[in-house]
Parts: C-alpha cells; structure tokens; sequence
C-alpha cells in the first residue's frame, strides 16, 4: 500500500494537539512544523512520535510548504491542530489511496462554533483538498486562506472531518482579529486599497450572505452568532485596509 505523511503546522496548540495527532496516529510519518510555541506543543508532538521542525511564522502557506518539504512518503494529508479524523474518514483516505486512481481527495469539513456543529451559514460541506500526491500538490503561498494547488485529478470523499474552530467567546474574538488583520496584509500587499464605505457595506453584506442566503438562521442562535462574526472580521479587515493605506506618502 501506498505510504502517508501527516503534516500538522502549530503555535501554542497544547489544547489541540494531542487529539489532532492521536488521530492520524495511523499515519506512516507525522511532520509537525512549529511556529516556536511558548506552550507544551513541541514537547506534546514529540512525546507522540511526530517529527518537529522549528520555524518563525511567515504565513499561512508558506509554512504549511515548509512541512511539505519535510514530508517523505508518496501521499500527503493535510490536518490543523484543531482538526480531527474519524474512523470512517480513516477508512475512506485508506481506501482512497488504496484504489489509486486519483491524484488528490476532497473531504467535507463539519465545523464546531462554541459548542454546536454547523451544518448551514456556508460552512457545511465545507470541501477541502488535504489528500494528494506529494509531487502532486503544493499550498499557496497566501498568508490566510491558503489552498492546495494540485496538478492532477481530484475526487471526493463523503466522511467529514471534525473541525474544532472556535471554542468559546475568547476564541472567536482572538480569531476574528487574527483573520481580519492577516487578510488585510494580504489584501494591502496585493496592491488593493478601501474606501471609507467599504467596512460597513461589505460587511453588512457578509452578514446577509451568511445569515441569510446561506441559511444560517437554521443554525439557531449559533448560526447568527456566525454571521455577526464574518460581519464583525470583515468589518475589521477593511478598517485595517484603510489605515494601512492612509500611513502610505
């Protein structure tokens, strides 16, 4: 059979790890890359066996590329901290590079928002390529919202991975200013620029979307807690935007 590398990147995970790893504990090889966590996250991967490499942050895909390069086996699968693998879904990515016929698998992300897996509001079935050919694949070297850039076929599997987002209302808001600032750099780097409406019309608008015309509000009081977030992160990403903008001669 076909032989896999998990790769995990981290920063003061210490919470998540564990699980995460125990998870694809039946993997050939596990490569963590760390971001020089100031936690028991280094000491967690190697008491489990993972291969730990320590670099300083640059983003999103470009140290997600620097696990790859660690990585040694032929098929590649892609996992967060916050992330974790069923047994069905074992079975499934075992199958899938089992059967061989593809270069790369989708797998539908079911996400949990401060205790409540979502199941509308655009984030189910939240597809993500994480199984591929190592010489197939490579990340974008975006630094937030990162994606698999496959050269190759893809097909799709049905379990879902358990994706452990956002824990409490600590965790959301830590979040949403990471997110927010990371895509306005990003945005900022491209060259794109804001205007002093931009905040509030996108981000009433990311709120409509999310609540509305992605059915959030059949998620209860959790779905419009996840819409007042994109609001509240596009909002932010905007403002930020601008002020990076108006610093510039």
């Amino acid at each position: 059979m076909n032989k896999l590398s998990a790769i995990i990147i981290t920063k003061n995970e210490a919470a998540n790890i564990r699980a995460c790893l125990e998870s694809v504990a039946w993997a050939d090889e596990i490569i963590v890359v760390d971001s020089v966590s100031s936690d028991a996250t280094v000491d967690i991967c190697r008491e489990l066996g993972a291969q730990v490499h320590l670099h300083e942050w640059p983003g999103f895909g470009m140290q997600k590329n620097r696990a790859l390069s660690y990585a040694t086996h032929e098929w590649i699968f892609s996992i967060d901290a916050d992330e974790r693998v069923t047994p069905e879904l074992q079975s499934q990515l075992i199958n899938a590079m089992y059967e061989d016929n593809e270069d790369g698998f989708y797998v539908p992300r079911l996400s949990q928002f401060c205790g409540k897996f979502i199941h509308h509001s655009g984030w189910y079935p939240d597809y993500v390529l994480r199984l591929f050919r190592r010489t197939k694949g490579r990340f974008s070297d975006d630094m937030v919202h990162e994606r698999v850039i496959l050269e190759g076929t893809a097909g799709r599997l049905s379990s879902p991975l358990l994706h452990y987002s956002y824990l409490n209302e600590a965790d959301v808001q830590r979040k949403t200013e990471q997110y927010a600032r990371a895509g306005a750099m990003q945005m900022f780097e491209s060259g794109k620029a804001a205007t002093l409406a931009d905040a509030p019309l996108r981000a009433g608008w990311a709120f409509v979307r999310t609540y509305c015309l992605r059915l959030g509000f059949l998620d209860g009081i959790a779905g419009f807690n996840v819409a007042l977030m994109n609001f509240k992160t596009t909002y932010l990403k905007y403002k930020i935007l601008k002020e990076l903008r108006s610093t510039q001669p």
